[in-house]
């Protein structure tokens, strides 16, 4: 059986078949600093890393686009991995750093290199602004995949997308895949571990054979948050893996969420090389195999409650308003938010209000007649 692909159109790229596609996450690593700097300065700073990344062989950057109105409510929340800031300061720091202009930029930058410009839109309105620059696919992290207020409109575009499992069981995980299938979009599937850094040895790199036994038409890969050498990309490779995303900045050093769980442009250079070379059919994948029967570390994931959505009014909604999927945002962290989980948008549009809601007052089913 041939190896399942994933073309993408808008950037005449075929990712799978016998190639390995390389991602450099630059993310939000334009960040380097505690004090907060120019937007200019933002945008150099990203534009040195798509250099890097593209000098050293990488087949396309991602990074993450924040639009704060229908992301994040306005909570005093410490997310376990970076401590350096709050979750919504640091969101809305990461949202005045990136106008329209600068992925703008960012996406002529890249095509100038001939490298893939794309990111992961954290809301329906970053995916919106994405859209209006024009990614040729797409990315949801591991806390998102629920969000079906985003996914919805991400469907409507008839892109690609790639998902991340470091925040869903196996079970949730094959729900996951059939909503997106129902929607008619291409789908790539990457194993991933949430922890920043990952050591190797919490990886069960069996769960790819797994996922590539159980959905043989999907691309499987690998998003990788770990830092000692590549030896663990070379062995998920070997299990069949044609995606490897690696978080990447100048050094582990700098201040903000992911530069310590990043690889550097000689490392990932490295890397790249060993994949490129056939390296991977040499590697030992046993002490990364681990057990296929093996529930996915996401069920258990301590960053759940700070990144899952729930559903939230957009507007102020009068009473006797029949609910249209414009007057619904999904919100985190949802810790804080009593209302009804994101992956429940399809069943409350359509449905009439029995009283008035606040913008940003939760949707639970008792709002309903």
């Amino acid at each position: 059986m041939a190896e399942p692909t994933l073309y993408i159109r808008g950037a005449n790229k075929i990712i799978g078949g016998d190639d390995v596609f390389v991602i450099a996450e630059i993310g939000k690593n334009f960040i380097q600093t505690l004090e907060d700097r120019p937007v200019e300065e933002y945008l150099q700073n990203a534009k040195d890393l798509v250099d890097a990344a593209t000098s050293v062989g990488a087949d396309a950057v991602k990074f993450q686009t924040h639009e704060l109105e229908d992301e994040f409510i306005n909570v005093d929340v410490i997310s376990p991995h970076f401590k350096g800031s709050d979750r919504y300061s640091w969101i809305k720091r990461n949202m005045e750093a990136t106008p329209l202009l600068f992925w703008r930029e960012i996406k002529q930058h890249c095509d100038n290199r001939g490298i893939v410009f794309f990111s992961t839109p954290m809301s329906r309105k970053a995916a919106m602004k994405l859209e209006e620059v024009g990614v040729p696919l797409w990315k949801i992290g591991s806390g998102d995949v629920h969000d079906h207020v985003t996914l919805d409109f991400i469907a409507s575009t008839g892109k690609p997308l790639i998902i991340s499992s470091g925040m869903v069981s196996l079970k949730e995980l094959d729900g996951v895949i059939a909503h997106i299938r129902g929607k008619g979009i291409a789908l790539a599937v990457l194993y991933c571990v949430s922890q920043y850094p990952c050591p190797p040895e919490l990886f069960n790199l069996a769960t790819i054979a797994h996922l590539r036994e159980k959905y043989p038409d999907t691309v499987i890969g690998f998003s990788d948050h770990s830092v000692d050498g590549h030896e663990v990309d070379l062995a998920a490779i070997k299990l069949g893996a044609r995606i490897i995303e690696k978080h990447f900045s100048f050094s582990r050093d700098l201040w903000g969420a992911d530069h310590k769980a990043s690889i550097t442009p000689d490392e990932m250079r490295l890397m790249i090389e060993d994949i490129r070379g056939g390296k991977a059919e040499e590697i030992d994948v046993t002490p990364y195999f681990g057990d296929r029967s093996k529930e996915l570390e996401g069920a258990n994931s301590i960053f759940r409650p700070y990144f899952n959505k729930a559903l939230v009014a957009s507007a102020d909604i009068v009473a006797g308003t029949v609910l249209t999927k414009e007057l619904v945002f999904a919100m985190r962290p949802k810790m804080y938010i009593e209302g009804t989980s994101a992956d429940k948008f399809d069943m409350v549009i359509g449905k009439k209000l029995r009283r008035t809601l606040h913008k940003y007052e939760p949707i639970a089913e008792s709002v309903f007649e």
